[in-house]
């Protein structure tokens, strides 16, 4: 499919589903080799991160525990700038190596609030993980440690990305056609 309608917005692809394949090894990679003999607990951020995260951890050799919390700050295709958290998280996080997984990144708004989380339940180390990152959205402080591509603003779907709850199941990201 190289166009979909979801709702009332058409989209056009804008990664096929090889390009992302190729990113998440990327991560992968570098996960397995920083986090060799660590045992990280892996948490994955719900409903987004989910494909991204079972494709992500076929890939990921070393031992490691997986967990999800389910965080949100978007209604349709804006951003409300208030994360709301949805369930939340039953591990004992003291002294654990933690990588938060993200489907994406834009503002920031989100992982951020969920750091200071995670900063206040005393892991250990928390790094980043995310399949695509806004660079030009990005608006806090922080270092987002692994980062599958970089893309430019604009409202995407696929992949476990959403509009309005369609869209998710689509292997490829698709872009917004204004």
């Amino acid at each position: 499919m190289k166009e979909v309608q979801l709702h009332d917005r058409h989209f056009s692809v804008s990664i096929g589903a090889d390009e992302i394949d190729k990113a998440v090894q990327k991560v992968a990679d570098k996960i397995n080799i920083d986090y060799e003999g660590k045992n990280p607990l892996f948490l994955v951020v719900l409903n987004g991160a989910f494909i991204f995260a079972s494709d992500l951890l076929k890939k990921v050799t070393i031992n490691c525990e997986i967990s999800f919390v389910k965080l949100s700050s978007y209604s349709g295709t804006e951003s409300t700038h208030i994360v709301r958290e949805l369930i939340g998280l039953d591990e004992i996080l003291t002294d654990r190596y933690v990588i938060v997984v993200e489907d994406i990144i834009d503002t920031g708004i989100t992982m951020e609030n969920t750091i200071q989380k995670l900063k206040h339940l005393q892991a250990a180390d928390v790094k980043i993980a995310t399949l695509l990152f806004k660079p030009k959205s990005f608006r806090k402080n922080y270092n987002i440690d692994y980062i599958g591509m970089e893309i430019p603003n604009g409202f995407i779907v696929g992949y476990g990305l959403d509009y309005d709850g369609l869209g998710r199941n689509l292997p490829d990201i698709y872009k917004v056609i204004e």
